[in-house]
């Protein structure tokens, strides 16, 4: 008995010994785990954020037709404005990485960006009209897109390269966000009724402010007049379409300032169509922002 009992010592303290080495390890192995899973996630994150892609646009200068002296100044400071418009709305790009939902790129900057293109573009064309043949079909070089590190997806939404897909949320859902979700489509009906109290959009009336209108503008400026109240119509739908995209300035950045952009290039055209034949109207652009109602 007093040999076997130092064999059966020996044995156990080997046994212990194994065991603590096998706990030893397997907490090495998931300590290691978790530092690479944080590691990628962390390298993930920070590719997201730094390359959520470049928005070009069609370049206008090379399209346009000779440029009469007198409107050279308004031109080189519209196509300025052009670059000046870009150059912000990929600031905004940056800025904006991982807000509002899959359409948010398309309708917070794409899509405002347009807008003010088309506004800019419209002016250059103007401009050059009225001394020499005014160019068309410039308004198709408005849109731009997202190129590079961003991926335009079907509906015009994009995505920044790197970054997890929006359109498979099921691939990293947790039991938590999966909860959460469930939660969410409860809400639904409270947030459909949410949406009758978004508000209304309404803006200066234009039509009364007008001189006395020369037969032959006539025609245009009642074009222009239905397109007004057609713009303030698709924007009080975008309204109700878009509610809780965004953040706290996706209104003004998305809706209402794309809609003054629109608005003074039709207020524009119908000062123009005036003038041709009588006094050109001067200080209804002051006309063209309008505002949310609640």
């Amino acid at each position: 008995m007093s040999r076997a009992l130092p064999k059966y010592n020996k044995r156990r303290v080997v046994l212990i010994g194994g065991a603590a080495a096998v706990v030893l390890s397997g907490a090495v192995i998931a300590g290691n785990a978790l530092a690479g899973e944080t590691s990628n996630s962390s390298g993930t994150a920070a590719k997201t954020l730094a390359d959520p892609g470049t928005i070009v646009c069609p370049d206008v200068a090379s399209q346009l037709p000779d440029i009469p002296a007198s409107a050279q100044a308004e031109v080189d400071r519209n196509l300025t404005l052009l670059n000046t418009q870009i150059q912000e709305a990929n600031t905004r790009l940056q800025d904006t990485v991982g807000q509002g939902g899959a359409n948010f790129v398309q309708n917070a900057i794409l899509g405002p960006l347009a807008d003010k293109r088309t506004s800019t573009i419209d002016r250059i064309a103007i401009a050059i009209g009225r001394t020499a043949e005014k160019p068309t079909g410039l308004d198709s070089l408005a849109e731009c897109a997202l190129d590079a590190g961003g991926t335009a997806t079907g509906d015009g939404a994009a995505s920044p390269a790197g970054a997890s897909p929006e359109a498979t949320p099921a691939d990293s859902a947790s039991p938590s966000a999966s909860a959460a979700a469930g939660d969410e489509a409860a809400g639904d009906d409270s947030a459909a009724a949410d949406t009758s109290d978004v508000g209304t959009i309404t803006c200066p009336d234009v039509e009364s402010q007008l001189p006395a209108i020369p037969a032959s503008a006539q025609d245009e400026v009642t074009r222009n007049l239905t397109l007004l109240d057609t713009q303030i119509q698709e924007a009080n739908q975008r309204l109700v379409d878009t509610v809780g995209q965004g953040g706290a300035n996706f209104v003004q950045n998305a809706i209402l300032g794309p809609l003054e952009d629109k608005r003074v290039a039709t207020i524009n055209r119908i000062a123009t169509a005036i003038g041709r034949t009588a006094d050109k109207p001067t200080g209804l652009d002051s006309l063209a922002a309008c505002t949310l109602n609640k």
